[in-house]
């Protein structure tokens, strides 16, 4: 019993328990001994992937480079439905803005935090900066364990992903498709990869469209979809997502797409279907009990929400976000016993001050709904604490202070005015502006 494990299985073991570190140093001992080993440089290439290993199908972070250098022309005046970056063109039964909350883009917050939604749409410069290699994702690894990996394979992702460096990528991904004779669809799809990343969408298109030719596969209707709503052309890619279904029918992933698009074009109630095939499907997804459980909140449904949020309570996500939400179901549902009990374990789960800063702002939402001043006060007050540029917790401290007659701590009329004329033309059917617009012009007409 005193002999050791061989160090490529040991090696080997190390990467399946997901020890990537020590894998890659151990390959390193073996390539010292014996530098021409193919089976320790693949295993060492690819534990050096897997340590910064992004599905590029989840990630759609918008860098500096893709907001200041796209050169990619969308109809200035789209057809209603047609869009995803024109705010105001896809009411299609949604609730309005004044039932549930949207992005600066005009789309509705979602109840499941992705990339590229409100989280992955950069906000600061510091977000902006950040580069997909940044983020992460909970989908199983895709195409690349779906292939025997061979050096060539293992080297085109060591480059892709953990140097980072897509040009000398495309240039292997090129070299290996000319010597398949055009003839390997995974090599396609990695070139595609390489031009999306790039930003040549037209180019990705053709690949990926060439591969699905050779080789109907998941994953290549979900980045040629990703294409498509890069182009804005919502549309085009809910066609594919249902192409890709006829193929490979009740597939989670090619549903979910299909709902995630449904939800970004404000239509609510065809998003929910397909969030509840979802889940036909596959009864624990998070994301779709998530966004059905935020869709039915939204409607004024809290005790149906309720149900959906303690479901994910019961499969084991317990954190911040799954608490503030359980906090306002329970408030709004009359449930008062359990309300504030969510919201302090919310505040004893926050990770960073904005976490915090959201806890406390709905804490004051409900120290208002009990009819308490003062303590929305103080609760609208410490979340200016935990996150300064917090925009809702300084408009609801305003509307304290003018309730209390503190004119003189908001501002001046005129910026007022102006305000509400932008609040207006972003939102022409909320009542309360309107009301404020009539209200100051009454009053600029008795100076």
């Amino acid at each position: 019993m005193g002999s050791e494990m061989e160090p490529l299985l040991l090696a080997w073991s190390y990467f399946r328990r997901r020890k990537f570190q020590l894998c890659a140093d151990l390959c390193t001992q073996m390539l010292e001994k014996s530098p021409y080993d193919q089976a320790a440089w693949i295993l060492k290439a690819r534990a050096l992937t897997e340590m910064v290993y992004v599905d590029e199908i989840d990630v759609d972070q918008e860098g500096i480079a893709e907001i200041i250098l796209d050169e990619n022309a969308i109809a200035q005046v789209p057809r209603p439905g047609t869009s995803l970056k024109i705010p105001g063109t896809n009411q299609t039964g949604g609730p309005s803005p004044a039932v549930r909350p949207v992005t600066q883009a005009g789309r509705p917050i979602t109840g499941f935090l992705r990339p590229s939604t409100q989280s992955g749409r950069p906000g600061t410069m510091e977000q902006a900066i950040r580069t997909p290699r940044t983020a992460y994702t909970a989908r199983p690894i895709t195409s690349s364990s779906g292939r025997f990996v061979r050096l060539g394979t293992a080297l085109f992702e060591y480059i892709f992903h953990h140097e980072n460096d897509v040009k000398t990528a495309l240039d292997l991904a090129a070299l290996s498709t000319e010597h398949s004779q055009y003839k390997d669809w995974w090599w396609k799809v990695q070139i595609g990869k390489c031009y999306y990343r790039l930003g040549m969408y037209r180019e990705a298109e053709k690949q990926f469209k060439s591969a699905l030719k050779q080789q109907e596969m998941v994953d290549t209707f979900l980045y040629l979809a990703k294409v498509y709503v890069s182009l804005d052309q919502p549309v085009t890619a809910l066609n594919l997502f249902k192409q890709g279904l006829d193929k490979f029918p009740g597939e989670v992933t090619l549903l979910c797409g299909i709902a995630r698009i449904y939800e970004e074009m404000n239509n609510m109630s065809s998003a929910s279907e397909y969030y509840k095939e979802v889940l036909k499907q596959d009864s624990t997804h998070v994301e779709a009990i998530a966004c059905i459980g935020s869709n039915h909140f939204y409607s004024d449904q809290p005790e149906i929400a309720l149900r959906f949020y303690r479901r994910l309570l019961q499969m084991g996500v317990y954190n911040c976000q799954l608490l503030n939400n359980l906090g306002l179901c329970c408030f709004y549902a009359q449930q008062y016993d359990m309300t504030l009990t969510s919201f302090e374990r919310a505040l004893s789960l926050a990770e960073n001050e904005e976490e915090a800063a959201d806890v406390w702002y709905n804490l004051g939402h409900v120290a208002v709904g009990i009819g308490d001043a003062s303590l929305a006060h103080q609760c609208f007050r410490l979340a200016l604490v935990n996150n300064n540029s917090h925009a809702e917790a300084y408009n609801n401290l305003a509307v304290l202070e003018m309730r209390k007659g503190h004119v003189e701590q908001i501002g001046d009329l005129q910026r007022s005015y102006v305000a509400a004329r932008k609040s207006e033309a972003a939102f022409p059917d909320h009542v309360d502006t309107q009301h404020l617009i009539t209200q100051l012009r009454q009053h600029f007409a008795m100076l």
